[in-house]
């Protein structure tokens, strides 16, 4: 299986399935000498796991990080740094009804044809589990990114058709993990709880938008054709589980605008060049600005309903697949870090690759 590793010089690869012994990934390309907290790592880890509150699944986890190698006193040694989480909860068993059926919008039947063989439990190496190594690994980007002061938000800013109606300059960040949905906004974030709730009970899920600001970018990160630093934003929001959608800076509400509206206009202070405007995103011709980047991600519904729903099985044969386990009625509270995660993750990966220019 191929495609299992993400980055350039910051290069991460992930492993294990869901209910497997555990899962894990190794990171090439750190360089020497980055404290390593291992606090920050379990603490972004704690608000991806399952089981913490009513509005996720209840599969209990602990998400212990293990540092295998690659640190030594407390900091980066520069040789491959290898994190492991062990698999505590898992229930195989809830799985065995599907062993042989394809369970409606899941991996199922296109892993199926693809490898010619599937791990049933849980989706195996196509779970949503497996993004918990990408978190582990982007809690060390983090702490990278805080040394050159850039910083990462990721929030909930939309439930079904619930949807924060302030920009995140009205917004206080720092309040994104006041309550359980991540939601900065706490009148609307009650409301969406209280829709979550009411969906799981009818035995259905939803979808929503998590999203994201970085601040503190430089000026210069990104290439101007295949390797733009939005493309890459991109792509590394597309490969996490149920997303159906990116758009960053002013994304598709822009092609109501004019140019004469859109353009942002270059002003200087001193020494600092910024705009007057940011419909851009903080990234223009694929390379920052130095404004702050925004983008949101569109997640869709959790496949998994706790109703039957008609398919097919392996021989082609009408069979009804009934919702069974342990589910999120709606992904986007445990998204939150996935989010901050990946985008540490492309931002460490270009500040690297900037390195070539001296800069």
């Amino acid at each position: 299986m191929a495609g299992n590793s993400y980055g350039t010089i910051f290069k991460i690869t992930t492993f294990g399935e869901s209910h497997g012994v555990g899962i894990g990934v190794v990171i090439d390309g750190c360089p020497p000498g980055v404290k390593v907290d291992e606090a920050l790592i379990q603490h972004e880890l704690n608000r991806r796991k399952p089981g913490q509150s009513a509005i996720v699944t209840q599969r209990k986890e602990a998400d212990q990080v293990v540092i295998q190698s690659g640190v030594f006193e407390g900091k980066t040694t520069g040789t491959p740094l290898s994190l492991y989480i062990a698999n505590k909860d898992q229930k195989s068993k809830d799985y065995s009804h599907i062993a042989d059926k394809f369970r409606p919008s899941h991996a199922d039947y296109t892993y199926a044809q693809k490898y010619g063989v599937r791990d049933y439990r849980g989706g195996g190496r196509s779970s949503a589990r497996e993004t918990a190594a990408r978190v582990a690994a982007g809690a060390i980007a983090k702490q990278i990114l805080k040394s050159h002061s850039i910083e990462v938000y990721a929030y909930v800013s939309r439930v079904g058709k619930l949807s924060v109606d302030k920009t995140y300059q009205k917004l206080n960040l720092d309040e994104i993990d006041t309550n359980i949905i991540r939601c900065p906004d706490a009148e609307k974030a009650e409301e969406m709880i209280a829709y979550i709730k009411e969906i799981k009970k009818e035995g259905d899920t939803v979808g929503g938008m998590v999203s994201c600001v970085i601040k503190g970018c430089p000026v210069g990160l990104g290439e101007p054709v295949f390797d733009k630093l939005h493309a890459e934003l991109g792509k590394a929001m597309l490969s996490i589980n149920a997303v159906k959608g990116f758009e960053y800076g002013s994304g598709f509400s822009s092609l109501e605008m004019k140019g004469s509206e859109h353009n942002d206009k270059f002003v200087q202070d001193g020494d600092t060049v910024s705009t007057t405007t940011n419909f851009s995103g903080g990234v223009q011709g694929g390379i920052s600005n130095g404004m702050d980047i925004y983008f949101n991600v569109a997640f869709k519904p959790v496949a998994t309903i706790m109703r039957d729903q008609q398919s097919i099985d392996k021989a082609g044969n009408i069979a009804t697949v009934t919702g069974k386990g342990r589910h999120d009625p709606c992904v986007v509270p445990r998204a939150v870090p996935i989010v901050d995660a990946m985008a540490s993750l492309v931002i460490v990966d270009f500040l690297l690759r900037q390195q070539v220019y001296g800069k």
